[in-house]
This record gives structure tokens, sequence and C-alpha cells, in this order.
């Protein structure tokens, strides 16, 4: 929670990791009777979930799950119906569901953003540099974090769209000065597969030399007699 406390965690090779980070901690635990392994396995996919979904909570989900698994096998030693017990359940997190959105207020500006952010990045320069950029792309921009090559933290905010990739071909370039490819009201064909063979996307062509436009495509990789052809 907000008050977690350190944990060293020993490893077969390396140096003791120091973390208090839920996800990591709950994945490092291992039992000795396999029955309470599997359990705690359970518990600690509950929290990766979480983190995974909201970038934070792991404690209060591991907290909640412990809490629902000890009632429920009250009532079910007691005698109740385990699909009645989870069906309540269900019902009990609509209900606390809808008293958070009643009392939750909408996050607006860095102000508030950076608190939040710092403790999801664990890292309050990270935290600020994310507030900053979500105040320049909006809550429906994509922000990523990535792993610098030099010793400074920096934000790079990129217009449009980028790809991880490149060129499949020199000739592709249209500016030879800038290295760029500039390309008015191009058809654009995006796909994840390898092309290798021109007939693969010769329907698409064909259309393309009709209508007289360029063509922008973005796939896996190009290569063979396809690139050479185009």
């Amino acid at each position: 929670g907000p008050k977690g406390r350190n944990v060293v965690l020993e490893k077969k090779f390396g140096s003791p990791l120091i973390t208090n980070d839920g996800v990591t901690i709950a994945k490092e635990i291992e039992l000795e009777d396999a029955f309470e392994n599997m359990g705690a396995k359970l518990v600690a996919e509950v929290a990766s979930k979480t983190n995974d979904g909201a970038g934070d909570g792991t404690t209060t989900a591991t907290v909640l799950a412990q809490a629902m698994i000890r009632e429920g096998l009250k009532y079910v030693t007691a005698g109740a119906n385990p699909v009645g017990v989870r069906k309540g359940i269900e019902e009990a997190v609509k209900v606390a569901l809808e008293g958070l959105h009643e009392i939750s207020k909408p996050i607006e500006g860095k102000e508030s953003i950076a608190p939040f952010a710092s403790i999801s990045a664990a890292d309050e320069e990270v935290g600020r540099l994310i507030a900053e950029a979500m105040e320049r792309v909006g809550n429906d921009g994509v922000i990523t974090i990535e792993e610098s090559k030099g010793f400074t933290t920096e934000l790079e905010v990129v217009e449009g769209m980028q790809f991880d990739g490149g060129y499949a071909s020199p000739y592709s370039v249209t500016d030879s000065d800038k290295i760029s490819a500039v390309l008015e009201n191009p058809m654009i064909l995006i796909t994840d597969l390898k092309i290798t063979n021109i007939q693969e996307i010769l329907p698409v062509l064909e259309q393309v030399v009709q209508q007289g436009k360029p063509l922008l495509l973005i796939a896996e990789d190009v290569e063979g007699e396809a690139l050479a052809t185009l």
C-alpha cells in the first residue's frame, strides 16, 4: 500500500533485488506445500492482471482477494452453495463500483496527474514527465517509456504515427537529402504479414495503377520477388 516497506529478494545470480513493488514481490513467493503454492500463484496472477490493467493497485487487489477467499471459505464450510457465494460476490462488486464512481473525481491538469504517475512509475521525475506528456497529447494520446541510451531522461513528442522500422528499399525515398518519403493523398496498405510474392498484393497494385495514386505499404517485411518488383 502507500506505506509499503522495501523487501530484499535473493537472486541465484547477481546482487539481491530491493523493491516495494507488489507484483515483483508476489512473483518471487514460493511455498513448500504444492497445494498452498498453487493458491499463492493464483493470488499473484490477480495482482499481475490488476497491474497490467491499472498500472497500480496490486496490494489492494491482493488484500481484496485474501478477504474474499477467507469469507468465501467460511460460508462454504458452513454449508452455503459455492455458486451462490460467487454470484453474491459479483453483485457486491457491482455495488462497490457504483459507489466508487459516485465519489470519484476526474483528474485534470498536470499538477493532479503527476503524483499518481509518480506512484505508478515508482519515480518522481518519470511521473512529472508523464504528466507533462499527458498535458501535451491529451487523455487519448499514446505514451510509451523506453530505456535511454544516454544518461538523461527526456520527453519527446512525435506528431502523427511512428513505427519501429525503416524503408524496405532505398528506392522508396523521394527526398534523398532528408532521406524521407513524402506521399500526397496515397492509398494505404497495412498488414502484419511478410510479403515475398508480388501476386499476394497484385489486386491492390492494380487499383493503385488505375487510380494513379502513390502507395504507402506498411508490412512485417517485404523481400524477394515482391521487393524487386516494387
